[in-house]
């Protein structure tokens, strides 16, 4: 590919990448909220949200669908960008951290879906796969600062 620059690319995959470690955090606490709720004996309120735990729910999932969408971007972003600068991939680490990620985040997914009273180990599995993937995207943050260091003039 022969595009004039690759900045713009690189300011959307910014941005993606900061509101993907947000929407994390946000499922995090949405997911602490939730876990409070059905494990205490006086549920907690939630102000913003009238409908209690299933509005919680809802919201947690809108962040997590969210969540997926940014770190499917950003693969495309990276994928596009990194064929289109170099003409190939692999050009360091960040490609390996990227794929951990995205497998994470679509592992997470998958098992959110599975999450019942007749699955306990679902909710297990999707809390062990996002302590896994806080450790991803750290991984993939810091090989990525040093994927942006080529790209800067």
């Amino acid at each position: 590919m022969n595009l004039p620059s690759f900045l713009w690319l690189w300011k959307i995959a910014a941005w993606s990448m900061g509101l993907s470690i947000l929407a994390y955090l946000m499922l995090a606490t949405t997911g602490f909220w939730m876990f409070k709720a059905r494990t205490s004996q006086h549920a907690p309120s939630f102000p913003l949200l009238n409908r209690g735990h299933g509005g919680m729910r809802s919201l947690h999932y809108t962040i997590g669908i969210s969540m997926v969408s940014l770190v499917l971007l950003l693969l495309a972003i990276g994928i596009i960008g990194t064929l289109g600068h170099f003409g190939s991939l692999g050009q360091s680490s960040h490609l390996v951290a990227g794929l951990v990620v995205v497998v994470l985040v679509l592992l997470s997914a998958i098992s959110a879906t599975q999450i019942s009273a007749n699955r306990p180990w679902a909710r297990a599995l999707h809390l062990g796969i996002n302590i896994i993937l806080f450790m991803g995207f750290a991984w993939v943050s810091l090989t990525g600062w040093s994927v942006v260091q080529k790209y800067l003039p």
